[in-house]
């Protein structure tokens, strides 16, 4: 689908308390009529009205019309906003820097990602390695694909000598990719644009082709009919798409979600994940030095996260949470790879593991409490140093080929700009390498770590982030962010949107919630299916937390999350809407009773559970489910939903039926209001430029809401003056 998308000044008294915001007429918004359909689903025996499901056909004429009214009362009242212009110009000045990545060799030029400052895309440099940085030359620039920049880059993967790359594209922000294939000294595509590839890398055999991943096509809308059956293929050079070889996966006898392959470094063996759901794989070993061999199964069950990092001729090397909720390295020879034959490699710890190898060398970093502690290891497993970083936060990197004696990692934390740093393998030096000149000073901002107690008497650790010196008063403004799932870890990292928020005084919290990755597999699994209520539970708590030490008030909390977030945000709202000013629920999962039904949500069922799983778990989803548990006759706080037209992976369904429920329902002033991007999806990708107007509205609408008609920094200065 394609959809068509005066500061007021206040006595100097006035300090933005909601209490004393007078309402304004100008402001008052009349939703859009959305028409109720009869549509009823029977759950063992429980009717369930579905009274919007007409808005689930992303290709009906209805819908968009739907969608541009929407957009119209949306933008109408952003519009109005009198600070709105003022918070875009700011993150766009902030965001005007050069940004550069660490660079990486391939054949003989080394390259790095480079973005002027505003560029919609990352552009792709390269110089011969000899030659040095200096006389670096654009290699691919993302930023000509399309005028409007919604055309991104998704992948890049270059063959064993260098010589050939094929990278991925994504238009409009899908899921669904584009591949071509590059010949690196002229530039010039080679061959055909091959299609129809989704949640795939691209893995080359030596320099001949590469492997990737693939659904067929799906009937109907390929924006969200459902994909369930994954494929991995090899693509021979110089040979059209239609003769690429099934390589795994395509029968009916057992289907897999999600299958993708790796070649190791030496080229000697194909390794193959197959999966049914975003938890646990089955794992397979292909020895590609013998062309007509089997797969020889290492792992014939779902229940650990495995995967080969590393090999030496025929030891493997293997990550893996198999009986080691916090991660350990295995090996294993090839002949004989099953798990009664691995041997303990680097040992579980109490801390979560995540290993990279790069110059001959294992790194493996830990996260204690969430922030990031790094070890170097040799190949027999010999401990050869702790790694000194640069303080407390997130690092990233590590990684290399083996005979590279330098390598690269990124250093960052909530008020500290990712900077690149230089390793040196063998002596264990760091030296910064490039650091951001950026007009923020991490010096006028606090970082501390708490840890708060959530209903059922666990220990939660929270980072909160403001400028040094705010008042505890309980009227500082205020975002607590959270995902809490699919074992994904909140790490420590900086934000330029985040900065101009704690820039106007604001206050940013994360917690580390249950069905997260910070604390290992029983960390994430206490936040799954029938214990999913957990993980609101910790989010409701850490904002009882902030209230109850005066960071913010009710009147000045705003939530957020986007995604699992965005359900984790839909769910506290409709559970305690007297907690919060301000609910931000972005591109979230918000019917949990048909989630599973559009594209490839039925592999999040691992988190989850379907509703035609028992009645035991239909009553549980339907008893948090946001799109369910929305209420007549109750006032909920404003709310801003958001969402991509072209999200095919969690659809934007879930958002538009919310926001017609609540709409219908809301019974105070505060308004309920959907923003949807054109041509943009779940995130990953999205233009520059529509990221700053996306903060610039997520922003203005949470401090209006909050009582604000000037921005929190012109309130303070007027009272200093």
């Amino acid at each position: 689908m394609k959809y068509t998308l005066t500061t007021i000044l206040l006595a100097v008294a006035f300090v933005g308390c909601k209490e004393e915001k007078q309402p304004q007429d100008s402001m008052a918004v009349t939703y859009p009529e959305t028409k109720k359909v009869d549509t009823v689903d029977t759950y063992f025996g429980t009717e369930v009205q579905d009274p919007y499901r007409w808005l689930e056909d992303d290709m009906s004429e209805e819908t968009a019309d739907w969608v541009q009214r929407q957009n119209k009362v949306t933008f109408g009242y952003l519009e109005n906003i009198p600070f709105r212009d003022k918070l875009k110009e700011r993150l766009s000045t902030l965001w005007n820097y050069e940004k550069v990545g660490a660079p990486f060799k391939e054949g003989d030029y080394s390259y790095f990602y480079k973005n002027d400052g505003l560029q919609n895309q990352y552009v792709i440099y390269r110089y011969k390695t000899e030659e040095g940085p200096e006389n670096a030359e654009v290699f691919l620039d993302p930023n000509t694909f399309s005028e409007d920049g919604t055309i991104s880059l998704g992948g890049l993967s270059f063959s064993d000598n260098g010589k050939m790359a094929a990278y991925s594209i994504s238009e409009g922000g899908s899921d669904w990719r584009k591949v071509l294939v590059m010949n690196i000294e002229n530039k010039e595509i080679v061959e055909d644009t091959l299609v129809d590839i989704k949640f795939s890398g691209l893995s080359w055999k030596e320099n001949d082709g590469f492997y990737y991943s693939s659904y067929d096509k799906p009937k109907g809308s390929e924006l969200s009919a459902k994909t369930d059956q994954h494929k991995l293929y090899y693509h021979k050079l110089g040979t059209s798409q239609k003769e690429d070889k099934l390589v795994f996966g395509g029968t009916e006898a057992e289907k897999h979600r999600y299958v993708n392959g790796g070649v190791t470094e030496d080229n000697r063996y194909l390794f193959v994940t197959a999966s049914t759901s975003t938890s646990g794989n089955k794992l397979f070993l292909k020895d590609l030095n013998k062309p007509d061999s089997k797969f020889v199964t290492i792992l014939d069950h779902t229940d650990s996260d495995t995967y080969i990092i590393e090999n030496e001729g025929s030891k493997l090397f293997l990550v893996t949470n198999l009986n080691a909720p916090n991660k350990k390295i295995v090996t294993v020879d090839a002949a004989n790879p099953t798990p009664e034959n691995w041997e303990d490699f680097i040992p579980e710890t109490e801390n979560v593991l995540t290993p990279s190898t790069g110059g001959g060398y294992f790194f493996t970093e830990y996260m204690e409490d969430a922030v990031s502690k790094v070890k170097q290891y040799d190949y027999e497993g010999k401990l050869v140093r702790d790694v000194e970083l640069p303080g407390v936060g997130s690092v990233g990197g590590f990684g290399s080929k083996k005979e590279e004696k330098e390598l690269y990692y990124s250093y960052t934390n909530y008020k500290t700009p990712g900077s690149i740093y230089k390793y040196n393998v063998e002596s264990g030096k760091s030296e910064l390498y490039r650091k951001p000149e950026i007009d923020f000073n991490p010096e006028n901002y606090e970082s501390k770590q708490v840890f708060y107690t959530s209903k059922d008497g666990t220990k939660v650790p929270m980072i909160i982030t403001h400028k040094k010196g705010i008042e505890l008063n309980g009227k500082n403004p205020t975002i607590l962010y959270g995902y809490g799932g699919f074992n994904i870890s909140l790490t420590p990292s900086f934000s330029i949107a985040n900065a101009v928020w704690m820039e106007q005084g604001g206050v940013y919290a994360v917690p580390n919630l249950r069905g997260g990755g910070e604390y290992g597999k029983q960390w994430h699994k206490a936040g799954t299916k029938m214990q999913k209520q957990n993980v609101f539970d910790d989010f409701i708590a850490a904002a009882e937390y902030l209230i109850d030490n005066n960071y913010t008030s009710r009147e000045y909390l705003a939530v957020r999350g986007g995604s699992n977030g965005g359900l984790l945000v839909g769910a506290t709202m409709t559970q305690r809407p007297d907690l919060m000013s301000v609910a931000l629920p972005a591109v979230g999962v918000l019917d949990m009773l048909r989630y599973h039904t559009f594209t490839a949500g039925a592999g999040w069922a691992y988190d989850y559970g379907t509703a035609e799983d028992s009645k035991e778990m239909f009553d549980y989803l339907k008893g948090y489910s946001p799109l369910h548990n929305v209420k007549a006759d109750t006032q909920y706080p404003a709310t801003l939903i958001t969402t991509g037209d072209h999200d095919d992976r969690v659809v934007p369904a879930h958002s538009f039926k919310y926001a017609a429920e609540l709409q219908d329902k809301q019974a105070g002033d505060d308004p309920v209001l959907i923003r949807i991007e054109t041509e943009a999806g779940h995130g990953a990708g999205t233009p520059v430029s529509k990221t700053i107007e996306q903060y610039a509205d997520i922003f203005s609408f949470t401090l209006y809401n909050m009582g604000y008609e000037v921005l929190p920094d012109e309130v303070n200065s007027k009272v200093k003056e």
